[in-house]
């Protein structure tokens, strides 16, 4: 391992304009916003041509690429160098849905790497924010087939056999790649996803941009992709105070959810990284006797190489690292 000190690391936030984004990036969570369709923050990415940069401490300026070049297992982690090598495997965002977002679906890693050479999308939801009757799509009401999705697509009336749920703060998602859905107007969401950045759009409700264009649509992409089986995508969790409660765990990260009302005293080995999204409250995180603080709308990266930390303060903080 390097003798350099690593730290708890932040990083610029990227920001994503969207047709459908809104102000909520700004007004709720802080971000440096300077339109009002800002759909996207994308706090943690290795994406090409979207790779995060550090925005503290020591390391300000450099990306997490380099990062991970320079101290591979100290960043990453030695379950996750062995797993992935020197890909960071997980894209962390905050999203404003000002209007409903299209409706969707991402392929599993086997279609994903035949067709892109990319990692599927198999990503988890946290409502941050919900209006009053603010619902998401997930999944078919009832089991279905290619044959009723096209069908229902060309007679436009694909919204009656998709399954609604109206949501509140706190309400968690699961959406295994496969899964038909979309984020509804009026939420502002955490989320939680593989390295990738493949959406098949099905159904955009017609809209267009600023120059009378529609998006893109991935019809027949998606026949492929889609699992039409009924299935149950909320998750529902305990939130004991002051521990990690376990909200999900897949092939592809763990998701805790930790009230903080006071101090937590945290210890890992050297397997993962960990990642902390705040989404409510401020904390602060106090590691070889020095104090980082953060809000809600922070995220952290804690490289693998710090075991031992503590958290103090009143939040709630979503705790992420790769099992």
């Amino acid at each position: 391992m390097a003798s350099i000190k690593l730290y708890p690391l932040q990083f610029e936030p990227i920001l994503k304009e969207r047709i459908w984004g809104g102000t909520k990036l700004k007004t709720q969570l802080n971000k440096p916003i300077i339109s009002n369709i800002t759909g996207e923050s994308w706090e943690i990415s290795t994406i090409e041509n979207d790779v995060s940069v550090v925005a503290n401490g020591t390391f300000r300026g450099k990306s997490l690429n380099e990062l991970i070049n320079e101290f591979p297992e100290a960043i990453l982690g030695s379950n996750v160098y062995a797993k992935f090598g020197k890909q960071f495997p997980l894209l962390f965002k905050y999203l404003d849905a000002r209007e409903d977002l299209s409706i969707q679906v991402h392929p599993n890693d086997e279609l994903a790497k035949k067709r892109h050479n990319s990692f599927g999308k198999t990503e988890m939801w946290y409502v941050m924010q919900a209006d009053v009757d603010a619902r998401l799509i997930v999944g078919f009401k009832e089991k279905s087939s290619p044959s009723a999705y096209i069908e229902n697509l060309n007679k436009k009336t694909l919204l009656n056999i998709l399954d609604t749920k109206k949501v509140k703060k706190g309400d968690v998602f699961m959406l295994d790649t496969g899964t038909i859905h979309a984020i509804g107007a009026g939420t502002v969401i955490a989320e939680i996803q593989q390295t990738s950045d493949i959406t098949y759009r099905v159904y955009d409700f017609d809209r267009v941009d600023a120059n009378g264009n529609t998006r893109e649509l991935h019809i027949d992409l998606a026949l492929e992709a889609l699992n039409y089986e009924k299935i149950e995508a909320q998750r529902f969790y305990s939130k004991t105070l002051n521990i990690s409660n376990e909200v999900v765990n897949c092939t592809y990260f763990t998701t805790n959810f930790i009230p903080l009302t006071g101090n937590s005293e945290i210890h890992k080995n050297q397997d993962s990284f960990t990642v902390y999204m705040c989404v409510d409250g401020d904390f602060q995180l106090t590691v070889d006797d020095e104090d980082y603080t953060y809000k809600r709308g922070d995220t952290v990266l804690i490289p693998a190489a710090l075991t031992d930390f503590q958290l103090s303060g009143k939040a709630s903080i979503l705790e992420i690292y790769i099992s």
